[in-house]
């Protein structure tokens, strides 16, 4: 999957994940309100309302991007009816030929690990040779502070399903640094030892474009560190969260990438979505919140193309 994801950059001339958190704050009032009007003031009508905003979403940015990102716990809030939103989601960016990132950062160990792995990423086995599908993510999102007992897991299932993961690493929020960049071994940040495990991780699962399967997580809002991590883990490509709304700059991004001009993917969420609400866009207001979310995308490919040479 790992060299699907890449192929499509590289068709796209993209390297772009939108981010699909749909806050129910970001879907515009007219969007609400028809939910609400059908299934009433309850879950089952805030979760129709965000499937109905992803979906136009999807449809405008389909073909500019690669590959989407939902973060499941925007969904999980709703209960039942919001996990058969992300279900819903899920299925149709598939249907549009994207490839699927699960924002899910599951981080637990042993059996409880394989069994989110399977569950995102595989097949839960049923009785005799019959399977159940999960989520059928293409990727996933994972914590690596339980140590290697709760990624490896993930990794046999990425293995036998042609699946990957991003291990987070240096991550975007401001209070990261409480753990992750603590000295440990010989002076050395956290998040460097982290780093070295992806690289061990993934020694084993490269594909023809030179990068593995095993991926990591690195904040745009940290740029010299991203510099550093990308010496360490030279064959892991890296999902970069934080441009746009968290600070982070297109001019900040050179460093994630390798001299082919791969090696990274850089994710947006409210700043593409809720676009429409932002004075650069307001022109399009709610009503046309969609076309926004475009022109929010062809800027930011834009943008960080000025800055990166992408890999044609």
């Amino acid at each position: 999957m790992i060299d699907t994801l890449i192929e499509k950059i590289i068709a796209k001339k993209a390297p772009v994940v939108v981010g699909l958190d749909p806050m129910l704050a970001y879907v515009p009032e007219h969007i609400k309100e028809k939910a609400f009007a059908e299934y009433g003031v309850t879950a089952e009508g805030a979760a129709e309302a965000i499937w109905q905003f992803n979906k136009q979403i999807v449809d405008a940015v389909y073909d500019l991007i690669p590959a989407v990102k939902p973060q499941i716990a925007m969904y999980e809030q709703f209960g039942l009816p919001g996990v058969e939103a992300f279900v819903k989601t899920v299925n149709y960016c598939k249907e549009k030929d994207l490839v699927v990132i699960g924002d899910i950062k599951r981080g637990d160990i042993g059996s409880t690990s394989a069994a989110y792995a399977i569950g995102h990423l595989g097949h839960a086995p049923l009785a005799g040779e019959a399977f159940a599908p999960g989520f059928r993510e293409d990727f996933a999102t994972v914590n690596p502070y339980l140590g290697s007992d709760g990624v490896l897991p993930f990794v046999k299932v990425c293995k036998e399903e042609n699946k990957g993961i991003f291990v987070l690493v240096k991550t975007s929020n401001p209070s990261s640094g409480e753990f992750q960049d603590r000295i440990v071994d010989g002076g050395r940040p956290l998040y460097e030892i982290v780093g070295e495990m992806v690289d061990k991780w993934g020694a084993e699962y490269i594909g023809r474009h030179g990068y593995s399967a095993v991926g990591a997580v690195v904040g745009a809002t940290y740029p010299e560190m991203g510099a550093v991590l990308r010496k360490i883990m030279k064959r892991a490509y890296i999902l970069v969260p934080g441009y746009g709304a968290q600070g982070g700059t297109a001019a900040d991004l050179a460093p994630y990438f390798n001299e082919d001009g791969l090696g990274a993917i850089v994710n947006s969420s409210r700043g593409i979505i809720a676009a429409y609400k932002a004075d650069k866009y307001k022109e399009f207001g709610p009503e046309n919140f969609a076309l926004a979310s475009r022109k929010a995308t062809e800027d930011m490919i834009a943008d960080i193309a000025a800055h990166v040479d992408i890999a044609k």
